[in-house]
């Protein structure tokens, strides 16, 4: 099973491909990465000397770059490779518009080109909306998207499934509440919250912090596309979430609490700010089709992956330090040099 992965020295992208590698041993694994300011080596490193594995350092948008590569001949081609920060593409879109759209036709026009056998096309939930309480996005859920990453993301899921229609490529498109576990950048709120915490430094809560989200692991999120890749069909959209649990749809201002306690850190340290521009008040996300069709469920609840989170970011202080510090670009250079 050859597997090419974009974006993957980005957060849910390393974690898939260890998950992979782990539990896959015929898998070989290619990681494309453009190795933006989230794009971080580290997260990869207990596995750079896998035979298994191979890192090429490339732009999903560069035509020649992605027709060359993928010449080699890959079975499935995951899609992981975004610009993802909400507040980042309220403060300017032009990268979200070049990686998120024409980075996503740029893969499609080669991976026909070159036969790839499966697309997979890693989507969010924000591509739907705001919900009112009580609801649930399901697959045929109207698309509304409210910032311009979430408008980049859903131009893209819809090249993907124009695709399979009009080219009959083979791909479908998977799209995820919001993740959490290891190696996550610390510019989103688990990750920020956490390593605000331990530096005794305030924890930013974006309005009244009512907002509400379900809330996935990585590792559940990765199993379930391991899973796709196997079972799923042609043209068809899976959501992957926690809605129907109802363990893991919390609010922010909930989840800064939990995290506090977890941590031993006093509610004094948090802050309430302004609010983002065009907030989404509420995601959840009914995972009832891949439930129903393949067997998938959530098995991390929300309070033991937060502690195994929390007992991660601990434990690997030194990760975030050099992320925040933007040491951790250094690894690039350390330890691939010319190469990059």
């Amino acid at each position: 099973m050859k597997i090419l992965v974009t974006g993957g020295a980005g957060f849910i992208g390393s974690n898939f491909i260890r998950f992979m590698l782990g539990e896959h041993p015929g898998a070989f694994v290619t990681n494309v990465d453009s190795l933006t300011y989230a794009g971080n080596l580290e997260n990869l490193a207990s596995i750079e000397k896998d035979p298994r594995y191979r890192f090429v350092k490339a732009d999903i948008a560069d035509p020649d770059a992605m027709d060359g590569l993928l010449s080699e001949g890959f079975d499935t081609l995951v899609n992981f490779a975004a610009e993802s920060h909400v507040d980042r593409s309220i403060e300017s879109a032009r990268e979200f518009i070049r990686t998120n759209i024409t980075g996503t036709q740029t893969l499609l026009d080669s991976a026909r080109a070159r036969s790839v056998g499966l697309f997979v096309q890693i989507s969010t939930d924000e591509v739907y909306g705001s919900l009112p309480p009580g609801e649930a996005f399901r697959e045929d859920t109207a698309l509304h998207p409210n910032s311009p990453y979430a408008a980049s993301k859903t131009a893209a899921d819809l090249l993907v499934l124009a695709a399979v229609h009009t080219h009959g490529l083979n791909a479908f498109v998977t799209r995820c509440s919001n993740n959490y576990g290891p190696y996550q950048f610390p510019e989103k709120l688990i990750p920020l919250f956490i390593s605000n915490a331990l530096e005794g430094k305030e924890l930013p809560v974006y309005g009244d912090g009512l907002q509400v989200r379900d809330w996935l692991h990585v590792d559940d999120h990765s199993r379930a596309i391991d899973l796709l890749i196997r079972e799923g069909r042609k043209g068809e959209v899976y959501n992957i979430g926690t809605w129907q649990t109802g363990a893991a749809d919390r609010t922010n201002i909930e989840i800064a609490k939990l995290l506090l306690r977890c941590l031993d850190r006093p509610e004094s340290l948090l802050r309430y700010v302004t609010d983002r521009p065009g907030h989404d008040r509420r995601y959840a996300m009914d995972y009832s089709k891949i439930a129903r069709e393949f067997g998938w469920k959530p098995l991390i609840s929300l309070e033991d992956g937060l502690r195994s989170t929390v007992r991660w970011y601990v434990e690997n202080r030194s990760w975030w330090e050099k992320v925040k510090s933007g040491e951790y670009q250094e690894y690039y250079r350390r330890h691939y040099g010319s190469r990059l």
